[in-house]
Protein backbone atom coordinates (compact mmCIF):
# COMPACT_ATOMS: atom_id res chain seq x y z
CA UNK A 1 0.00 0.00 0.00
CA UNK A 2 1.32 3.45 -0.89
CA UNK A 3 0.90 5.99 1.92
CA UNK A 4 1.06 9.78 1.70
CA UNK A 5 1.79 11.36 5.08
CA UNK A 6 -0.35 14.37 4.16
CA UNK A 7 -3.37 12.07 3.77
CA UNK A 8 -2.95 10.45 7.20
CA UNK A 9 -5.43 11.02 10.02
CA UNK A 10 -3.96 8.77 12.72
CA UNK A 11 -0.79 6.77 13.37
CA UNK A 12 -1.22 4.25 16.22
CA UNK A 13 -3.48 6.81 17.89
CA UNK A 14 -5.48 5.81 20.97
CA UNK A 15 -9.18 6.36 20.34
CA UNK A 16 -10.51 4.94 23.62
CA UNK A 17 -13.37 7.26 24.55
CA UNK A 18 -16.59 7.83 26.42
CA UNK A 19 -19.84 7.42 24.49
CA UNK A 20 -20.47 10.01 21.81
CA UNK A 21 -18.67 11.39 18.78
CA UNK A 22 -15.11 12.73 18.76
CA UNK A 23 -12.83 14.16 16.09
CA UNK A 24 -9.54 12.24 16.32
CA UNK A 25 -6.05 12.74 14.95
CA UNK A 26 -5.06 15.14 12.22
CA UNK A 27 -7.25 16.94 9.70
CA UNK A 28 -6.43 17.44 6.03
CA UNK A 29 -6.56 21.01 4.73
CA UNK A 30 -7.96 20.48 1.24
CA UNK A 31 -6.88 23.97 0.14
CA UNK A 32 -3.22 23.02 0.58
CA UNK A 33 -3.70 19.34 -0.37
CA UNK A 34 -5.51 19.95 -3.70
CA UNK A 35 -9.28 20.04 -3.52
CA UNK A 36 -9.66 17.61 -6.42
CA UNK A 37 -9.12 14.67 -4.07
CA UNK A 38 -10.09 11.51 -5.93
CA UNK A 39 -11.28 13.25 -9.09
CA UNK A 40 -9.42 10.89 -11.44
CA UNK A 41 -8.50 7.95 -9.22
CA UNK A 42 -10.62 5.97 -6.76
CA UNK A 43 -9.69 6.70 -3.14
CA UNK A 44 -10.21 4.56 -0.06
CA UNK A 45 -10.46 5.34 3.63
CA UNK A 46 -8.36 2.72 5.43
CA UNK A 47 -8.62 2.14 9.17
CA UNK A 48 -6.22 -0.36 10.74
CA UNK A 49 -6.60 -1.45 14.36
CA UNK A 50 -3.16 -1.39 16.03
CA UNK A 51 -4.33 -2.05 19.62
CA UNK A 52 -7.45 -4.14 20.26
CA UNK A 53 -10.51 -2.30 21.53
CA UNK A 54 -11.77 -3.17 25.00
CA UNK A 55 -14.65 -2.19 27.26
CA UNK A 56 -16.07 -3.27 30.59
CA UNK A 57 -19.52 -3.76 29.02
CA UNK A 58 -21.00 -3.90 25.53
CA UNK A 59 -19.97 -1.04 23.22
CA UNK A 60 -19.97 -0.39 19.49
CA UNK A 61 -17.64 1.82 17.49
CA UNK A 62 -18.09 3.31 14.01
CA UNK A 63 -16.01 5.74 11.99
CA UNK A 64 -17.10 8.74 9.89
CA UNK A 65 -15.22 10.74 7.28
CA UNK A 66 -16.42 14.32 7.71
CA UNK A 67 -15.56 17.80 6.50
CA UNK A 68 -16.18 21.30 7.79
CA UNK A 69 -15.15 24.89 7.14
CA UNK A 70 -13.16 24.92 10.42
CA UNK A 71 -10.22 22.68 11.36
CA UNK A 72 -12.01 21.69 14.57
CA UNK A 73 -14.62 19.72 12.61
CA UNK A 74 -17.98 19.87 14.35
CA UNK A 75 -19.12 16.30 15.03
CA UNK A 76 -22.78 17.33 14.77
CA UNK A 77 -22.98 19.88 11.95
CA UNK A 78 -19.96 18.90 9.82
CA UNK A 79 -20.70 17.28 6.45
CA UNK A 80 -20.61 13.47 6.68
CA UNK A 81 -19.30 11.71 3.57
CA UNK A 82 -18.76 8.08 4.63
CA UNK A 83 -19.75 6.07 7.70
CA UNK A 84 -18.69 2.52 8.51
CA UNK A 85 -20.89 -0.08 10.09
CA UNK A 86 -20.97 -0.19 13.88
CA UNK A 87 -18.47 -2.77 15.13
CA UNK A 88 -18.63 -4.49 18.50
CA UNK A 89 -15.39 -4.11 20.44
CA UNK A 90 -14.78 -7.87 20.12
CA UNK A 91 -14.58 -7.38 16.33
CA UNK A 92 -11.94 -4.64 16.59
CA UNK A 93 -8.92 -6.83 17.28
CA UNK A 94 -5.32 -5.88 16.51
CA UNK A 95 -4.71 -6.36 12.78
CA UNK A 96 -8.35 -5.73 11.75
CA UNK A 97 -8.50 -3.58 8.64
CA UNK A 98 -11.53 -1.62 7.45
CA UNK A 99 -11.45 -0.39 3.85
CA UNK A 100 -14.17 1.97 2.65
CA UNK A 101 -14.29 3.30 -0.94
CA UNK A 102 -14.94 7.03 -1.15
CA UNK A 103 -17.78 8.28 -3.35
CA UNK A 104 -16.86 8.62 -7.03
CA UNK A 105 -16.63 12.01 -8.68
CA UNK A 106 -16.08 15.19 -6.72
CA UNK A 107 -17.97 15.05 -3.43
CA UNK A 108 -18.86 18.40 -1.92
CA UNK A 109 -16.04 18.47 0.62
CA UNK A 110 -15.64 21.52 2.81
CA UNK A 111 -12.13 22.88 3.47
CA UNK A 112 -11.06 20.49 6.27
CA UNK A 113 -11.42 16.70 6.16
CA UNK A 114 -11.18 14.54 9.28
CA UNK A 115 -12.09 11.30 11.01
CA UNK A 116 -14.79 11.07 13.66
CA UNK A 117 -15.03 8.08 16.01
CA UNK A 118 -18.55 7.32 17.24
CA UNK A 119 -18.70 5.24 20.44
CA UNK A 120 -22.08 3.92 21.61
CA UNK A 121 -23.32 1.80 24.49
CA UNK A 122 -20.34 2.12 26.82
CA UNK A 123 -16.94 3.75 27.25
CA UNK A 124 -14.06 2.00 25.49
CA UNK A 125 -11.01 1.51 27.71
CA UNK A 126 -8.50 0.60 24.99
CA UNK A 127 -8.15 0.83 21.23
CA UNK A 128 -5.73 2.44 18.79
CA UNK A 129 -5.82 2.91 15.02
CA UNK A 130 -3.97 3.99 11.92
CA UNK A 131 -6.26 5.87 9.53
CA UNK A 132 -5.48 7.35 6.13
CA UNK A 133 -6.63 7.87 2.55
CA UNK A 134 -4.98 5.95 -0.27
CA UNK A 135 -5.63 4.99 -3.88
CA UNK A 136 -3.79 1.70 -3.36
CA UNK A 137 -5.80 -0.19 -0.73
CA UNK A 138 -5.59 -3.94 -0.45
CA UNK A 139 -7.02 -6.47 1.94
CA UNK A 140 -4.67 -9.38 1.43
CA UNK A 141 -4.46 -12.19 3.95
CA UNK A 142 -2.22 -15.25 3.88
CA UNK A 143 -4.05 -18.56 4.16
CA UNK A 144 -2.80 -22.14 4.44
CA UNK A 145 -2.14 -23.96 1.20
CA UNK A 146 -5.24 -25.75 -0.01
CA UNK A 147 -5.29 -29.47 -0.68
CA UNK A 148 -7.24 -31.15 -3.44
Amino acid sequence: MILDEKLEFADALSVAATTGSALVGDVIDLVSADRRLGSNVPLFLVIQVTTAFATATSATVSFELASDDAAAINTTTGSKHVRTAAFGTAQLTAGKQIIVPLPAGLPDYERYLGLIVVTAGATTTAGAINAFLTNDAYDWKATPEGSN
